[in-house]
C-alpha cells in the first residue's frame, strides 16, 4: 500500500530539514519515497513567481495532482514538502489520495523568522520574513502578508522548536509503521 504525507508548516518551521532526515530513515528500511519539494517545483511551474493567491492555487492544485498520480497510478510513496498555506490545498490532496496523512510542523513565528535568516545553500532565498515586513518581498508570505491555515486535525503534529529534526522524523516513522507498515 502506498501513501502520501504532506509536511506542512510556516516557512522556516523546519519542514525540509525534517524531510531530509525522514528520507534517510525510509531508505534504511528500504521504503522508497519521492519527495515533491515545492521550492524546486515552483522554479519550473513559475520561474518568475509572483506569490499571488491565483498562482498559489494553480501550483498547489498541480502538486496535489502530481502526488495523486505518483501514489495511485505509479505505486509510489510520496512526501510533499510544502507550506500549502490554505487548508483547501491540503484538503484537495486528502480527497484525491486514499492513503494520505497531513503532518503539521508547528513552530512559533519568531523561531521561523530566526531560522529563515540562517538558510544556506537552499533554493529559497534568505530573509523572506524581513523582506515581507519591509514591503520588499515580491508577493505575499504566509505568516506575514498571507494567511496560513493551520491544520484542524492533522494525523501528526510536531513542535519543531522543541524536537530536533531527527526526533521529528522518528515520530513520523513511528506513525508510518503504525499505519502502513505494521
Amino acid at each position: 500500500m502506498n501513501f502520501c504525507l504532506w509536511i506542512t508548516g510556516l516557512p522556516g518551521s523546519g519542514k525540509s530539514t525534517i524531510v531530509k532526515e525522514l528520507e534517510q530513515m525510509l531508505l534504511e528500511l528500504d521504503l522508497k519515497a519521492i519527495t515533491l519539494s515545492m521550492d524546486l517545483i515552483r522554479k519550473t511551474l513559475t520561474p518568475e513567481p509572483r506569490y499571488t493567491d491565483e498562482e498559489r492555487s494553480l501550483v498547489y492544485r498541480s502538486l496535489a495532482l502530481m502526488a495523486q498520480l505518483l501514489v495511485e497510478e505509479c505505486g509510489k510513496n510520496v512526501i510533499i514538502d510544502a507550506t500549502g498555506n490554505k487548508r483547501e490545498f491540503r484538503d484537495l490532496a486528502r480527497q484525491l489520495i486514499a492513503e494520505f496523512a497531513e503532518i503539521h510542523v508547528k513552530c512559533p513565528l519568531e523561531t521561523c523568522k530566526t531560522r529563515e535568516t540562517l538558510r544556506q545553500n537552499q533554493v529559497v532565498e534568505k530573509n523572506l520574513y524581513k523582506k515581507a515586513v519591509q514591503g520588499k518581498l515580491k508577493g505575499q508570505l504566509p505568516g506575514i502578508s498571507a494567511s496560513y491555515d493551520e491544520p484542524e486535525n492533522p494525523e501528526l503534529q510536531l513542535a519543531s522548536d522543541l524536537l530536533s529534526p531527527y526526533e521529528s522524523a522518528k515520530a513520523i516513522m513511528i506513525y508510518i509503521k503504525s499505519r502502513w507498515a505494521g
